[in-house]
């Protein structure tokens, strides 16, 4: 049989020599050598101060040591690498909060630089101190670290930060203003959409302050904090410590070169023979009656107050009868005598508090004597208890119907108010019954317990947590029960009235199996100490050992290590009686470091070596194995140093010591008498494993539970479990229980655990435990910022793999600036010495994670909180680009398919050219006067002629009233006094520009046919808004410069406006062209109209800022704004008798047209609403709807997304106040984007009630380049919808899915196209058409596009061919108009007015907008999605990219502690939905986001204004 040569096993003292050799050969590499100084002398002194060291005390530093050694070694060697992890930015306010002011803010030369950074000087340092972020954009600009503040320079940097200023000043950074591309996998020359931007035009400023401080030649801020981390971060993500990730197509595959098990198959071991004692009771309840009886008096159990004292005894006499009386009571004295609750067999809940085991021992050999089945759980402490709901569901599922409890728990018991105990969530409805003597009947004289031989009946049930929070009960039968007590004591060789000290949880695990049942069947005397106890003096359990000479103490890891903490300031102790000192939690590898550590300190007080006795017990297999005590101190016993990377693969190699991965197991000892032990597979078929295979420990005994209290299922799987060799043949006729447990059996058979089953995480295909990436955490200079025992580790499912995730609580001292050092060093470790990434670190404010009864940290809850987004930390780390390395391949772009091979691949496929078009104008013959006029002048003068009374616009107040209206006679008389005031006061010649700077109303529309009667060409303006002058005013400003305008027509109250002392100091005030005020108009008629000679000289110019931040003004001639007026006539079915609503901004695109131009050209009544007003009375448009009766309304998706969120709660009191929307049939939303669907569903749903009819909502699309290409008017087929799956169209492809199907993402079809509108879809690269149903640029064709940009150096030829673009083949006579849109078409089933087929256009999203990443094209409204759905506080986001790094912004409604709850969240949804990792995620406060007139969000200013600083954010993550 070949075992693996793990175990040293020495009995001598090391030598001196031996010893530094081993220890020089272990540290050597990382020892740091002052200069002048050889590594070996250095060696040698370290070694002179530990002389003669004896051999006990080498395992000591070869275990627990050797682990922190390691770790500081790695980190060590990181800092070699000079990893700069860029700290997340967090607002003052959240900084105060979280570490509770114990650290005051810096006071140096540079404080106003540093919101929110932390000083971390010494406070011995007498020099101030510059905050890391000063440090890191110093050093990023200028290359070194002098500087004015002479902070720390000359000391080589101060603390972190120096650190970080010399990485980076070695690094020397230019100022790139794109920092350079990170991702290894993009192509050399990325493919150039040929869409060139307006970039001739200069940009807007951004809203946030005076960003054009900051901008470089593309607009793009530089030299701030956040660019400067964004820096850092790609250079630390460039490094090559970060694994390149393998992309693979199945997400998953197994390194070839991964160590495999080579051993021969093991065997499985038997314990030595359970021995016949002629004594031994044939039942528990035997034994406690012959010890009840025969030695009445003899002590059972002492229990404890806080202070130490004993506070009571009870004895065996006692025990005997208050249990009889008990059982007496539970079978007689609840129900009625004809329908008792509970008879035997039954389960009863078992609830007492820790400090309380007399009354539980009394409780349960009452339920053993009555034949019921105790239940012991813990005392539930508020009605939503950690972990409390679950144990409730075992209860129920356990038929529990009474609780036994004592009289101060039964006090202290949550009360409702008639004084009744409430029913628990999740809890089944309980009789509490209270088990001292005092409230209890005596029972008659003739009633006597019935005690049997022990049998297959259930005895009770043991709850068990389980890794995802579940409850089970594990079963153990009375024949269990006994014969477990029998095998402890044999192998803990117990007698007859030992004293033993007990640490433990008396109602569960070894606790109850020592404490309460085989003490009693030895009649033992047992030392009970409370955890209140242990909480107020850790050495209590020691001091009673010395008190009582107790042979025997029961205790975890966690007590010994309370006590090394403690004993400092105790003389007389004495563990000489100890014969055998049980450690609970043996099986957990780390306990080694204590039980070493224990026995160094305690060695010198009577504490022998042989008397430790690790053990490694489970719910399931009760005690698995224990080390026996021997009064043989010759043999030492077992320890195993273990390759971490094998364990990682389930395989055993023994470790030369040179490596840093280490993990050292300690034996829990042999196998229990009477029970054969196996090691299987953990996953799969129970296979034996190799003998150099790590697997899951499986025991068959008579003494392990039974099965999971009413689940077969799980039942089989785990205690009838028959292990196979590999032949396949069952090794046993008997079956065998899965003990949960991770290990092997060494040589002697002796058995080594590694870790748990539910401590078990795989990532990548590699097993990883728990326990030992607590234990490399907290080897981090461990107590300075983190609770010892508050660690949690917990793997999350992201994106078909588990990840990693580290909770710690941090202690409330440590900065802002220590924390974070830790967190990145803690990562280091991990990383280095297991070998896998963490994937989020989280540290949370003291006492803040759910705990267990106990004090332990609840770890499914834990995980449960971190999921749902309440975890609250106050500090997140998240690594996705070290974690993630099963993203799937990123796009290769394909060579472009020649214009030939497309057509006949095409034709072959059966596939139609992608071409539509709305009725052909020239085929409608309608009786339409307008037609006659060239000129929309003149339609108005022959207006004001024949229907000089007709109203043409009304305009209403915030308050519904009518402000003001216009007749086509006063429209006409108005124009003609503007026109003459153009000619006289601003002596204008024709063609002169005109910027027409209103609010929105009617002197706007008057000054607009002012200008075409002088033969002016207007450009209309928003007004700056007098609050914020300083970011609007420039805008205004620009425009009318890039213009050309010769003058400014405006109000009187702008025009002071324009000049006033506010303004100059956001413009240069003395260079405005003249500025006419219309407010008082000359009162004669110009001397004759203008009539332009040619029909396609220019009209006007529309000027708009698009959501990319560029602005552009379109050329509209004549021909086209009539032709635009014509196309909506005919598809609105517009005539004088109609009135229409219009709630939009009337400065642009499509916004315009219908405030100002429709009226005039097809004679129906505009009534129009400022959406401004609407934030006053959210009501006022759809009560100007109702009021006027309107058909046809026009609103944007902001003035939608008003009346949704502020009417939302409102619609019973509209419709008491009469509103009724049952008269519309067209509510039509002017976009210039894809259809917000779920935003226009909402609407419909809520108004529904109101009379609004579903089908009445519709949007429209229109562009730069054609301001309406769709809109769904009154005749033609309802809108569709359509679902494409999300991953292809990334790809460019769009494939059609149902609704509901993963990935599927619903496209709704943007209105109908206008008559005389021709559509095709073309490739953007290759400008070759496509066919039916593929995604492409939408190029148009039609007389009202624009006929070409108007820029201020005529440098048209750049974007000439945005207006006038060719086919590459095909029809490649045609002009089109490219919209720079994506999108598709698709023929439906459904039939026009003309009973063709239906086209559907499908608008995707704008290229400009559009995020090339990892070769995939991605829209930002996508991802939005995805984020805002992740946390009810996430309002709005935003994305844009930012050298290849996603940046994510989110706006908050909430309080600023779920700031850093989101930013897990928001990675997660992001990677799981569209296999991207983010690069930052910034929290912002709501409004943060900024969103143009049209509800559109302007990212590309977001961008510029988070890169300059100016988001003020309350917390910036960089992921790692």
């Amino acid at each position: 049989m070949w075992l693996p040569p793990v175990i040293c096993v020495v009995a001598c003292d090391i030598t001196q020599k031996g010893y530094e050799k081993k220890r020089s050969k272990l540290l050597g590499a990382y020892l740091s050598h002052p200069p002048g100084k050889s590594p070996n002398s250095q060696l040698t002194n370290k070694c002179n101060r530990i002389k003669r060291i004896p051999f006990i005390s080498f395992l000591f530093f070869s275990s627990s040591d050797v682990h922190t050694e390691a770790v500081q070694a790695a980190l060590a060697k990181h800092k070699e690498r000079k990893m700069a992890v860029p700290m997340p930015s967090k607002r003052r306010s959240l900084v105060v909060q979280t570490s509770m002011d114990a650290y005051t803010p810096p006071d140096t030369s540079s404080g106003s630089e540093e919101e929110g950074g932390q000083g971390e000087g010494t406070p011995t340092s007498s020099q101030g101190s510059v905050s890391m972020e000063h440090w890191i954009s110093r050093a990023i600009h200028q290359g070194s670290t002098t500087s004015s503040s002479s902070s720390s320079t000359q000391s080589g940097g101060s603390g972190a930060a120096g650190r970080l200023a010399d990485v980076l000043a070695q690094t020397h950074v230019e100022n790139h203003s794109a920092p350079p591309d990170v991702t290894t996998y993009t192509s050399e020359h990325p493919v150039q959409v040929e869409r060139p931007q307006v970039s001739t035009v200069p940009r807007t400023t951004p809203k946030y302050g005076n960003a054009e401080l900051m901008e470089t030649g593309d607009g793009v801020p530089v030299s701030s904090r956040v660019s400067a981390k964004i820096q850092q971060l790609v250079n630390t993500l460039k490094q090559p410590s970060v694994p390149s990730p393998h992309y693979t197509d199945d997400f998953f595959q197994p390194d070839p070169n991964q160590p495999r098990p080579e051993g021969a198959q093991m065997v499985a071991i038997r314990g030595e023979p359970l021995g016949v004692v002629t004594n031994w009771p044939p039942s528990l309840e035997a034994a406690l009656q012959r010890w009840g009886t025969i030695s009445p008096k003899a002590p059972c159990l002492t229990t404890m107050d806080t202070n130490g004292k004993p506070l009571y005894v009870l004895t065996y006499g006692k025990l005997w009868s208050r249990s009889i009386k008990v059982a007496y009571n539970i079978l007689h004295k609840l129900g009625t005598k004809q329908e008792p609750m509970v008879r035997p067999g039954d389960r009863v809940a078992l609830v007492f508090p820790n400090n309380d085991p007399a009354a539980f021992m009394v409780a349960f050999y009452g339920c053993l004597l009555a034949e019921v089945v105790p239940v012991p759980i813990e005392v539930p402490l508020t009605r939503k208890d950690a972990g409390s709901q679950q144990i409730g569901f075992l209860l129920g599922s356990c038929g529990v119907t009474v609780a036994l409890t004592s009289d101060a728990c039964h006090k202290g018991l949550p009360k409702g108010p008639t004084g009744e105990i409430p029913q628990f969530k999740g809890w089944p409805k309980l009789l509490w019954f209270v088990t001292e003597s005092k409230h209890l009947s005596k029972p008659p004289r003739d009633w006597f317990p019935h005690i049997k031989d022990a049998n297959n009946d259930t005895a009770y049930i043991e709850y068990k947590t389980c890794k995802d929070g579940s409850v089970l009960g594990v079963t153990v039968t009375r024949i269990a029960l006994l014969t477990h007590c029998q095998a402890l004591t044999q192998s803990c060789g117990y007698t007859e009235a030992e004293i033993i000290v007990n640490v433990l949880d008396f109602k569960k695990d070894v606790g109850l199996w020592h404490g309460i049942l085989t003490s009693v069947m030895n009649m033992m005397h047992v030392i009970s100490i409370p955890y209140s106890l242990m909480k107020v003096n850790p050495l209590s359990w020691i001091q009673k050992v010395c008190q009582y000479k107790a042979k025997v103490a029961c205790v975890k890891s966690r007590d010994m290590h309370w006590a090394l903490v403690a004993h400092r300031d105790q003389r007389d102790i004495n563990l000489s009686s100890l014969r055998m000192l049980v450690v609970a939690d043996g099986s957990n590898p780390w306990s080694i470091s204590s039980c070493d550590a224990f026995l160094n300190v305690f060695q010198s007080k009577g504490l022998r070596p042989e008397v430790i006795c690790p053990c490694a017990s489970s719910a399931e297999a009760l005690t698995v194995a224990i080390r026996r005590p021997t009064d043989d101190s010759n043999q030492p016993p077992g320890r195993g140093v273990l390759s971490m990377q094998g364990l990682s693969h389930g395989v055993i190699r023994v470790d030369s010591e040179e490596r840093l991965s280490v993990l050292t197991v300690q034996d829990v000892g042999t196998v229990m008498p009477g029970a054969l032990m196996c090691v299987v597979k953990p996953e799969g078929v129970p296979q034996l494993c190799r003998t150099d295979e790590i697997g899951e420990l499986c025991v068959c005994s008579i003494a392990t539970g039974m099965s999971y209290y009413g689940l077969s299922g799980m039942t089989k799987n785990t205690f009838e479990v028959f292990p196979m060799s590999s032949s396949g043949a069952p090794i046993s006729e008997y079956p065998f229980t899965r003990t949960g447990l991770l290990g092997f059996i060494g040589p002697g058979g002796l058995a080594f655990v590694s870790g748990k089953m539910d401590g078990l995480m795989v990532v990548s295909g590699r097993r990883h435990n728990a326990d030992d990436i607590v234990a490399t955490a907290l080897a981090v200079e461990p107590m300075k910022f983190v609770y010892r025992g508050r660690i949690a580790v917990f793997s999350v499912t992201v994106l078909h793999d588990e990840r990693i995730v580290v909770v710690a609580e941090q202690r409330p001292d440590s900065t802002e600036e220590d924390s974070f050092q830790w967190m990145s060093r803690v990562l280091q470790a991990i990383d280095s010495i297991h070998n896998v990434g963490v994937f989020c670190l989280a540290l949370v404010p003291a006492n803040t994670l759910p705990k267990t009864p106990l004090g332990g940290i609840h770890l499914s809850e834990t995980k449960q909180l971190f999921l749902e987004g309440s975890l609250h930390p106050c500090n997140v780390l998240m690594c996705p680009h070290t974690c993630v390395t099963n993203l799937p391949k990123p796009r290769q772009k394909q060579p472009e398919i020649g214009p030939a091979s497309v057509m006949v691949g095409n034709l072959v496929s059966g596939k139609r050219i992608a071409q539509a078009s709305g009725r052909d104008l020239g085929q409608i013959e309608d009786n339409d006067q307008a037609r006659k006029f060239l000129f929309l002048s003149e339609v108005l003068q022959w207006r004001a002629q024949t229907t000089p009374d007709h109203v043409l616009f009304t305009l209403l107040s915030s308050r519904g009233a009518v402000l003001s209206s216009l007749t086509c006679l006063q429209l006409h008389k108005r124009a003609e006094k503007i026109a003459t005031m153009l000619m006289e006061r601003g002596h204008l010649q024709d063609g002169d520009h005109v910027a027409l700077v209103y609010p929105p109303g009617i002197d706007l529309i008057a000054a607009f046919y002012g200008c075409l009667y002088a033969g002016c060409v207007p450009i209309t303006v928003r007004p700056p808004h007098p609050q914020n002058i300083a970011t609007t005013l420039p805008t205004v400003k620009m425009i009318v410069e890039v213009s050309r305008s010769a003058c400014v027509m405006t109000s009187q109250v702008i025009s002071k406006l324009l000049k006033s002392k506010e303004a100059s100091a956001a413009v240069d005030v003395r260079t405005w062209p003249p500025v006419l005020d219309t407010d008082d108009l000359p009162k004669k008629k110009p001397p004759q109209l203008y009539k332009p000679s040619n029909p396609d000289t220019l009209a006007y110019l529309d000027f708009s800022v698009s959501t990319t931040g560029m602005l552009a003004g379109v050329k509209m001639s004549h021909t086209a704004t009539s032709a635009f007026c014509r196309s909506i006539k005919l598809q609105c079915e517009l005539y004088p008798s109609r009135e229409v609503a219009i709630c939009l901004d009337p400065y642009c695109g499509l916004g315009f047209v219908l405030w100002c131009l429709c009226s005039v050209y097809s004679g129906h009544q505009s009534i129009l609403i400022p959406p401004s007003e609407l934030e006053v009375n959210p009501a006022l448009w759809l009560m100007a709807v109702s009021q006027f009766r309107v058909r046809d309304t026009f609103c944007s998706y902001s003035v939608m997304e008003l009346c949704t969120k502020g009417l939302g709660l409102q619609t019973e009191s509209l419709k008491s106040r009469g509103l009724d929307l049952s008269r519309v049939r067209t509510c039509v939303v002017v976009a210039e984007e894809r259809p917000r669907i779920a935003l226009t569903q909402s609407f419909s749903k809520l108004f529904k009630d109101l009379g609004l009819h579903p089908r009445a909502v519709s949007t429209s699309f229109g562009c730069r380049v054609n301001l309406a290409i769709c809109l769904q008017g009154t005749s033609g087929p309802d809108p569709t919808t359509v679902y494409v799956d999300m991953r292809a169209l990334r790809h460019d492809r769009v494939r059609l899915v149902e609704r509901g199907s993963p990935h599927s993402l619903p496209l709704m079809e943007s209105g109908k196209i206008l008559p005389g509108v021709r559509i095709i879809i073309a490739n953007p690269e290759t400008k070759g058409p496509l066919g039916d149903s593929h995604l492409g640029e939408i190029w148009v064709h039609c007389a009202h596009n624009g006929s070409g940009y108007f820029t201020v150096y005529g440098d048209e030829a750049l974007q000439s061919d945005h207006f006038n673009s060719h086919l590459s083949f095909g029809d490649t006579q045609t002009v089109w108009a490219r919209t720079g849109y994506l999108g598709f078409l698709r023929r439906t089933e459904l039939t026009d007015a003309s009973g063709e087929r239906h086209d559907a256009l499908y608008v995707v999203g704008a290229l400009d907008e559009a995020m090339e990443l990892r070769g995939m094209r991605y829209h930002p409204i996508d991802i939005e999605t995805s984020v805002i759905r992740t946390h009810k506080s996430i309002m709005e986001c935003a994305v844009f990219p930012w050298t290849n790094l996603l940046v994510v912004v989110v706006e908050l409604e909430g309080s600023e502690q779920e700031a850093l709850d989101l930013v897990p969240l928001v990675t997660n949804a992001v990677l799981e939905e569209h296999y991207l990792i983010v690069g930052v995620v910034v929290v912002v406060d709501i409004g943060v986001i900024p969103i143009n007139s049209r509800g559109e969000k302007q990212r590309m200013h977001l961008r510029d204004g988070f890169l300059a600083d100016q988001l003020d954010p309350i917390y910036v993550a960089y992921n790692m």
